[in-house]
C-alpha cells in the first residue's frame, strides 16, 4: 500500500447539544474543520480537497449539499473540491477510503476529511424513524417501532440459534464500555451513573427495546464531528520537517478493507447458513485489512475500535476480527481480554455505547482515535505500548463494511 498519512485532527464533545445551544449544523461543522486546522497548525489555503461523511443531513435538518460547507468555513476553501459520500452508520470510512483514492492517485497531496452528524433536535421516535433509511424501507422491519434495535435484535437471534447467546455477555460489553467512557473528556456519557442492576435483564432498570435489545445495549443518538487530516508520504515529510518531527511521530493508514452486502437481513443470513461466520462480507473487509497490512490478523493489533451500535455487535465483531472463533467471543469476554486492561483492548475509547454515534462522523472518530492510540496521545484512554490498531464501521445491518488498520513507526 501507497502509505497515508493522519496528521491530526479534531473530535467536538458528542455530549454537546448543538440545537438545544441554539447553533445549526454549519456550526458544528465549521467549528470542527476550524479546530482541526488549529490542531494540526495546517492553513486553508494548503488543504487541497475536502471530503464529508453525512448520512441524513437531509431528514434531521432539511440540508443537503455538505461540501459547499468548506467554502464558508474559511473563504481560502472556496473552490476546493469537495464531495459527500453516504452510507448510513459508515459513511465517515466512506468519505476517508475517498480521501485516500485521491491521494494514492497523485491528484492531491493534502485531504481533509470531515465526519458530521445533527441528530438531537427530533424526538428519540423521529431519530429511529430518520435513521431506518438504512434499511430496505417497505421490505423488512415494517412492524418494529424501533427499527435498528429490532433489527440487531434479529441478528442476536440468528446468532443465538447458530452458537447460543447468553444476555449477560451482552451486558458486559455495554459495562465495560461505559466505563471506559468515564475515560474520555469527549464521551457523551461520561457522567452518567449505573448500578448493577443497570446491566441486568432488569425491566425497570434496564428495559427491553426490542427483544434481546434493552436500553443499555443501544448506542446513544448524538450530535458530534470528527475531522482528520489526511496526507501523501511526501507532503507528511514536509510537513514533519518544519515542525522538527519525524514521520515516526505520526500515525498512517497499513490497511483497509471495503464490502458492500446485499441490503436485505433476510439475504445475509440466507447466503451465510453454511458459513462459520454469520456475517461473512464484514469477516472479509476485516481480512483484507489485515491482508493489505500484511499482518496475520488480531494477534497484531494492541487494541480495536469497533462499531457497537449494539452490543451484539461488537460481540459479533469479537469473532469476525478473529479474536476468537466463530462462536467463541465469550471466551475473551469472560477471560477479560476485551477489557480496557485486557490483551486486546476493545473500544477503549467508550465506544458508540458510552462515547456516542453521530453516524457521519463515527468512522472518521474511530481513525481519528486510533491514530491517538498509536502516538501515545490519547490521555486517560491511552492503552499502553499501542503500536497497531484496528477499526470496523459499519453501515446498515452489515451492509456496508470498513475496516481500517492503523500503524506508527515509533514503536
Amino acid at each position: 500500500m501507497t502509505k497515508i498519512y493522519i496528521l491530526g485532527g479534531y473530535q467536538s464533545d458528542f455530549a454537546q447539544n448543538w440545537d438545544r445551544e441554539g447553533k445549526s449544523l454549519f456550526d458544528l461543522f465549521s467549528h470542527s474543520v476550524l479546530s482541526a486546522l488549529e490542531n494540526t497548525q495546517i492553513d486553508a489555503k494548503d488543504v487541497e480537497v475536502g471530503h464529508v461523511g453525512n448520512f441524513v443531513a437531509e431528514l434531521f435538518t432539511g440540508q443537503g449539499m455538505l461540501g459547499g460547507f468548506f467554502g464558508h468555513v474559511h473563504p481560502d476553501m472556496a473552490g476546493m473540491p469537495a464531495s459527500r459520500h453516504e452510507g448510513a452508520c459508515a459513511s465517515g470510512s466512506l468519505a476517508i477510503l475517498g480521501a485516500m483514492a485521491d491521494i494514492e492517485s497523485g491528484r492531491y497531496n493534502l485531504a481533509c476529511v470531515a465526519g458530521v452528524e445533527m441528530m438531537r433536535n427530533v424526538s428519540g421516535q423521529q431519530a429511529a424513524d430518520n435513521l431506518g433509511a438504512a434499511i430496505w424501507v417497505g421490505e423488512e422491519a415494517q412492524q418494529a417501532k424501533y427499527i435498528w434495535p429490532a433489527m440487531f435484535s434479529d441478528l442476536a437471534e440468528e446468532y443465538d440459534e447458530r452458537y447460543g447467546l447468553r444476555y449477560d455477555h451482552l451486558a458486559e460489553i455495554s459495562k465495560k464500555n461505559f466505563a471506559n467512557a468515564r475515560r474520555n473528556p469527549n464521551a457523551q456519557a461520561r457522567g452518567w451513573q449505573f448500578n448493577d442492576e443497570s446491566f441486568s435483564a432488569h425491566d425497570e432498570a434496564n428495559p427491553v427495546v426490542e427483544g434481546w435489545m434493552r436500553r443499555q445495549d443501544c448506542s446513544q443518538i448524538s450530535d458530534g464531528a470528527a475531522v482528520v487530516m489526511l496526507a501523501s508520504e511526501s507532503y507528511a515529510a514536509d510537513y514533519a520537517k518544519k515542525r522538527g518531527l519525524s514521520l515516526a511521530d505520526f500515525a498512517f493508514i497499513e490497511g483497509w478493507g471495503h464490502t458492500t452486502a446485499p441490503m436485505l437481513m433476510s439475504t445475509k443470513m440466507a447466503s451465510s447458513k453454511n458459513e462459520d461466520y454469520v456475517l461473512p462480507w464484514t469477516r472479509k473487509a476485516i481480512s483484507d485489512a489485515y491482508a493489505r497490512a500484511g499482518i496475520g490478523g488480531a494477534d497484531a493489533l494492541d487494541a480495536i475500535e469497533t462499531h457497537d451500535c449494539f452490543s451484539i455487535t461488537e460481540y459479533m465483531a469479537i469473532e469476525h476480527f478473529g479474536v476468537t472463533e466463530p462462536g467463541k467471543a465469550w471466551q475473551a469476554i469472560d477471560a477479560g481480554k476485551v477489557a480496557f486492561d485486557g490483551d486486546l483492548p476493545v473500544n477503549p475509547s467508550g465506544g458508540l455505547i458510552g462515547l456516542g454515534h453521530p453516524v457521519g462522523a463515527t468512522g472518521v472518530r474511530m481513525m481519528l482515535d486510533a491514530s491517538k492510540q498509536v502516538t501515545d496521545s490519547a490521555g486517560d484512554y491511552q492503552v499502553g505500548g499501542a503500536n497497531r490498531v484496528g477499526t470496523y464501521n459499519v453501515g446498515g445491518s452489515g451492509t456496508t463494511n470498513c475496516a481500517f488498520i492503523i500503524g506508527a513507526e515509533r514503536g
